[in-house]
């Protein structure tokens, strides 16, 4: 599937470390060895693949191929000709893939007042001039003049491609300007802004860390997992504890919130008591505890924002056990190869989640308040937020100029190729009771 094949390791040349270090000598959550087999400066992924997102240097004209066939051979091509990982969507359909999110903007936003975007994680800065050029070409003159686009990138190195790729525009650089931080840090984004704004985060919760947990069988309590070193020093080995994290106390009690509250009967919970002794079977589950924490810190800081997120609904050929488990990939030789564990990525692989849009939206109603936890199941508490997600053809056909990216045959990779990606769309209501 092409939208898998978008996100593996195209053209990873030169062996990568293999390390060990990214373990302290104490045992860690999964979430902290995960952020540390990505991020760690030296030993991480990221760290290690510095260009591992590309830049197109000129639009695919996807009018003048004749088919699936051509494009996957123009694809192929342009990986050859680029020492980087993967494209990302926005890059291979631009600029109508950021076109269609600036149109879906613009017909939600509350003109009335300034336009304020924030982008999380922002690449090579495609998205964002995407937009800017959208908004300056179709909105009325007042709406670009005084609109901000603010990118929130981690990278330094990304922080500067960005300011150059915006740059491309002479006004643009008026209305733009990269923070060079950790979005899920709230000491950076300073005082509560109560203005409208708008946060754009694309393929972000893939790579979020995540937390596991574990339990002997179907009615056995929730234990947490920890990764600790082995005696040789050289292997790692999994930790059970009792829930004892306030992170992902929480993610447990949104995961279980909808079977807490409903009606469920005694004879129900007895027969499912008797049927996990007849039939233990064990669980794990991987929460999204890094979506939790950064929707945590959006919310509080900017408690009138609208989101529009993108990511992959799903993955193929997980072989990782559990529920929302990940894809653990790495290119070696020349070729792909799937981790069957994750404790083999220290640093040469690449962990990318699926996306449970349900938990999202769970998720971010608890974030904005609207969803209380330990309380009865009202429906006359006023909504907070208006939500939905669509699969990425549905939103680029509501919102953006597929004919743009259709082929002579009439074949379309934006809609045909991308079945595992959704997007999820969230505004604030009028009615906060």
């Amino acid at each position: 599937m092409l939208a898998r094949t978008l996100l593996f390791l195209h053209t990873s040349k030169g062996k990568a470390l293999f390390s060990t270090h990214i373990v302290p000598d104490k045992p860690i959550l999964v979430r902290d060895f995960i952020h540390s087999a990505l991020y760690h400066p030296t030993h991480g992924y990221f760290s290690q693949r510095p260009a591992s997102v590309g830049v197109l240097h000129k639009t695919i004209s996807f009018n003048n191929l004749k088919g699936r066939k051509a494009y996957m051979k123009y694809l192929d091509n342009i990986y050859k000709q680029n020492d980087i990982a993967w494209f990302t969507p926005v890059e291979l359909f631009k600029p109508w893939y950021a076109h269609g999110i600036a149109e879906s903007i613009m017909r939600t936003a509350n003109l009335s007042v300034p336009l304020k975007i924030y982008e999380i994680g922002g690449g090579s800065g495609t998205c964002a001039k995407g937009i800017l050029d959208y908004i300056m070409l179709n909105a009325p003159t007042r709406v670009y003049n005084n609109m901000t686009y603010i990118s929130v990138e981690i990278s330094p190195s990304l922080a500067e491609i960005q300011r150059q790729t915006v740059g491309e525009v002479r006004t643009h650089l008026s209305k733009f300007r990269v923070e060079c931080r950790d979005a899920a840090d709230q000491s950076g984004w300073g005082d509560v802004d109560q203005q409208p704004c708008w946060v754009i985060m694309l393929e972000v919760l893939d790579n979020l860390p995540h937390d596991l947990i574990y339990s002997e069988n179907q009615v056995s309590p929730w234990m947490e997992v920890w990764v600790g070193k082995k005696h040789d020093r050289e292997t790692h080995s999994e930790l059970f504890k009792p829930l004892q994290d306030s992170l992902i106390t929480r993610c447990v009690e949104i995961m279980d919130w909808e079977k807490n509250h409903s009606n469920q009967s005694g004879s129900v919970s007895m027969a499912r008591s008797i049927w996990s002794k007849v039939f233990p079977k064990p669980r794990r589950c991987w929460l999204p505890t890094g979506c939790l924490r950064l929707l945590e810190v959006l919310h509080g800081v900017l408690p009138k924002m609208s989101l529009i997120a993108s990511d992959f609904s799903y993955l193929p050929d997980v072989r990782i056990l559990g529920e929302r488990a990940p894809l653990v990939s790495t290119k070696k030789n020349g070729s792909t190869l799937d981790y069957g564990s994750y404790l083999d990525a220290r640093g040469d692989a690449d962990i990318f989640f699926p996306t449970d849009f349900w938990l999202l939206e769970r998720i971010d109603h608890y974030c904005s308040g609207q969803l209380k936890m330990h309380k009865d199941n009202s429906s006359k508490q006023g909504k907070k937020r208006r939500t939905i997600t669509l699969d990425t053809s549905s939103f680029m056909d509501e919102f953006g100029l597929p004919t743009k990216t259709r082929t002579k045959d009439g074949y379309n990779p934006l809609l045909d190729d991308f079945k595992n990606t959704k997007f999820y769309l969230s505004v604030p209501t009028h009615n906060i009771k």
